[in-house]
């Protein structure tokens, strides 16, 4: 292993970490299907933590896609 599958590793583990930390956006299917919370126009909007785990999320994304890019070619 060397050093970038070791980041690409880590930051795998970050993003799996930060999307289980995030809360449920939608009631899913269930909701769907029972017709429950059909809230289509309201807007909500993030704050606060949530909008943090977003933002690293989003960050650590891109992150992973640069490096995934960078391996692709590299060993290319």
């Amino acid at each position: 292993m060397k050093w970038y599958d070791v980041i690409l590793l880590i930051v795998s583990l970050i993003i799996i970490v930060l999307s289980l930390l995030q809360g449920g956006k939608s009631e899913g299917a269930s909701g769907a299907i029972t017709g429950g919370g059909m809230n289509i126009f309201v807007k909500t909007k993030e704050r606060g933590s949530e909008k943090i785990i977003t933002w690293l999320t989003f960050s650590f994304v891109v992150v992973f896609m640069f490096f995934a890019i960078f391996i692709s070619v590299y060993r290319g």
